[in-house]
């Protein structure tokens, strides 16, 4: 069996029924850009470690079609483990003897930098919303005062709201798709992992915003546009428009989470309560990725000990 009918069977059989459709959507794209237009002629039998290596090797090199340049080393290992999971499959099911996935070698991942708004960045941008006009983008202000990620946001519903308790629950995610037809389109799904299931309480401030907003509210969503959902796209648009007319260096929309996260630090919460509130696995995950934002605090304990001197 070729390489590109395998990738087909596997997708279908294995992976769509098993797995969340943001997962299948990847892996699809993966496998349509990068894997089938290189190695799908082959068989199944005939891959050997030399030619998967030989594969990797350029997608690093000069595996991004629009610029000829070489793919993150990121993107290359997700490539990597749908190979490996697909091939194993294969071995498996009966489609191949051997299974020689295993050797390839990694390049080793980019840890990517964390970046943060800073506390002025940050009053700008709720004073522009505050005063503006666009409703939708309240939701900001929200994701900087609970560590929301956009797709929490974006697929919350006013039945997740309690204002008399002061919390929100957290039991759903949402992104962009495609339908059967092609067409781009609001896919709702679990959130990303069991822990991110959780109920966030809510600051006292925030509890009187969303009461504005739900007396002006046009849709079983919290933010909406026009009485319907906003798309992750639609709203990632948004706020790059808003930072622009800020005159705010660029920043992804996870930079608020992360914004959210060294704030809470900065103010005394522990790792234990940060984790539970962004919906981590553990407080381990949270400590590692935010260490950097304990500095100033561990120079300040440093020079109090100094002061022994």
């Amino acid at each position: 069996m070729k390489l590109k009918e395998w990738m087909n069977d596997w997708l279908e059989l294995y992976v769509k029924p098993t797995s969340k459709r943001r997962t299948y959507d990847r892996y699809l794209e993966l496998t349509r850009l990068h894997i089938v237009p290189e190695l799908g002629d082959y068989d199944v039998e005939e891959l050997s470690s030399d030619i998967l290596q030989k594969f990797v090797t350029g997608r690093l090199n000069s595996g991004n079609m629009l610029t000829g340049k070489g793919l993150a080393s990121n993107t290359v290992c997700s490539i990597i483990n749908v190979l490996q999971c697909s091939l194993k499959t294969a071995m498996s099911a009966g489609q191949t003897n051997t299974y020689v996935a295993d050797r390839i070698r990694r390049p080793k991942r980019q840890e990517k930098e964390i970046e943060c708004f800073t506390v002025e960045e940050q009053r700008r941008i709720e004073y522009e919303i505050k005063n503006g006009d666009k409703l939708k983008l309240f939701g900001i202000v929200i994701c900087f005062y609970t560590g929301l990620r956009i797709g929490e946001l974006l697929a919350l519903e006013w039945s997740d709201v309690d204002l008399v308790k002061g919390v929100i629950v957290i039991n759903r995610s949402c992104h962009d798709g495609k339908d059967e037809f092609g067409n781009y389109k609001k896919i709702k799904e679990p959130p990303k992992t069991k822990s991110s299931v959780r109920t966030i309480p809510l600051p006292r401030q925030m509890i009187s915003l969303l009461k504005r907003m739900s007396r002006l509210r046009d849709c079983d969503f919290v933010i909406s546009d026009n009485a319907q959902g906003v798309s992750v796209r639609s709203y990632q648009r948004s706020f790059d428009l808003l930072l622009k007319k800020l005159n705010i260096s660029h920043r992804g929309f996870h930079a608020i989470r992360h914004t959210f996260a060294t704030r809470a630090l900065e103010c005394g919460m522990d790792v234990k309560t940060l984790a539970e509130v962004l919906g981590h696995k553990s407080p381990t995950v949270t400590l590692n990725r935010y260490a950097h934002s304990r500095m100033d605090h561990k120079k300040e304990m440093m020079d109090r000990l100094g002061k022994f001197f």
